[in-house]
């Protein structure tokens, strides 16, 4: 219940920590698991004194048991076991502390830890975190690779060597961080985080030299794999274990099997590359030459073509079918000249002699009146009229007789 208090009437802290430890007190007991950080038994003492930690978040709670409830377990378990606790949360209130009372400790057995990872596995798998199609491709030369690993550690030592080895001008941005233990969860998730805001660093590789499966966990704990699920960044799995395959490496975008596997895979090898690029320059200087080969043999065969060897015989023979040409068309216009003259010579004689002066050149004449109408009867005369007459070489003026009429 929310008390009420203001800056006129507040309570004294003694009674806020009283108030605390009833709230605590109505929790009652409760199973809690993690690792054990910390273990203080004191020889003589009555009570054993525990930090338990969760690997997945910093965050951690004191326990505190009986050394009879201890001793049951003290032969299996040691610091950084994982462990099951039966406690009750307690209030100490003259310091203001929560711890748990333990009242039964339980190890966590490596049976118990892989069923736990099947099911996380197959919870993560059914949100389709470890699908095909997520994976993203890997750069074909990086130039910054991301390591995180160890510190002075065989992995960091067989992935820089390997890489450098296949391409020396190669480069990497590690960071040393705990690869098991409480810490090693928090640490690697925000080593791997750092390097994936990096826009330079084009491929990170997570490694780490194998081990047990109790030391390989923080390579299957949620928080990493999320992580690393939402990484913008190509993620390579370098954790050297072949039995038994961490989380990680479903969900990396890569895996390999060790980290000197890791060094060939992420980088390509200089000599290699530079084999490949000489078979292609050996392959195109052979399809360049046979095309040239190709090409000057189609020319040679054009070249040797009789209108290539004699570029001058087709103007010359195209000239004689011209002059040939010429020759006839003149000699049909000139028999068609001939027949028109011909014709015409004829037709100009008809008209010749079908035509008036022909007939006037007989000795014929034609009679007109003044107006210059034609005479064509004896009674379209009147007598002493004047005609004239037009004869085949001029004319001359008539007098019709008076007695001359009919």
């Amino acid at each position: 219940m929310a008390l009420n208090t203001s800056a006129d009437s507040p309570i004294p802290v003694g009674e806020v920590s009283r108030l605390i430890g009833g709230w605590i007190d109505r929790l009652g007991a409760v199973w809690v698991e993690g690792q054990i950080t910390q273990l203080s038994r004191r020889p003589g003492a009555g009570v054993v004194f525990l930090t338990l930690r969760d690997p997945s978040y910093d965050i951690s709670l004191s326990v505190t048991c009986f050394r009879s409830v201890f001793d049951r377990v003290a032969d299996v378990v040691s610091e950084g076991a994982r462990v099951v606790v039966q406690a009750k949360p307690e209030w100490y209130a003259p310091r203001g502390q929560l711890s748990l009372r333990a009242a039964e400790i339980r190890p966590v057995g490596v049976g118990e830890l892989l069923a736990r990872l099947e099911q996380l596995k197959r919870a993560l798998a059914a949100e389709g975190l470890f699908a095909a199609d997520r994976k993203k491709p890997l750069p074909f030369l990086p130039q910054l690779i991301g390591l995180v690993c160890g510190r002075a550690s065989a992995a960091e030592r067989d992935v820089l060597e390997n890489a450098r080895l296949r391409w020396p001008a190669v480069r990497f941005e590690v960071r040393n961080v705990p690869v098991q233990g409480v810490h090693a969860v928090p640490r690697v998730v925000a080593a791997v985080r750092e390097l994936d805001a990096r826009p330079d660093v084009d491929v990170i590789v997570v490694a780490r030299g194998g081990g047990s499966v109790e030391d390989l966990l923080p390579f299957s704990d949620e928080q990493l794999v999320r992580t690393v699920a939402a990484c913008a960044t190509p993620v390579v799995s370098a954790i050297g274990h072949e039995p038994d395959s961490p989380l990680l490496d479903l969900v990396a975008d890569l895996r390999a099997s060790t980290p000197t596997d890791a060094a060939k895979k992420v980088v390509p090898d200089v000599g290699e590359e530079l084999s490949r690029i000489q078979q292609l320059r050996e392959r195109a200087l052979r399809a360049v030459g046979g095309l040239l080969d190709r090409e000057e043999r189609g020319l040679a065969h054009a070249l040797a073509r009789p209108c290539m060897e004699r570029p001058h015989r087709m103007v010359d023979e195209r000239a004689e079918q011209v002059e040939a040409a010429v020759a006839r068309a003149r000699r049909t216009l000139g028999h068609l000249l001939d027949r028109a003259d011909s014709e015409l010579s004829h037709t100009l004689a008809r008209v010749v002699a079908l035509s008036p002066a022909a007939t006037l050149r007989r000795g014929y004449a034609v009679l007109q009146h003044a107006d210059g109408t034609v005479v064509r009867a004896a009674g379209e005369v009147a007598p002493d009229e004047e005609l004239r007459a037009r004869v085949a070489e001029g004319g001359f003026t008539v007098r019709v007789a008076v007695g001359d009429r009919p």
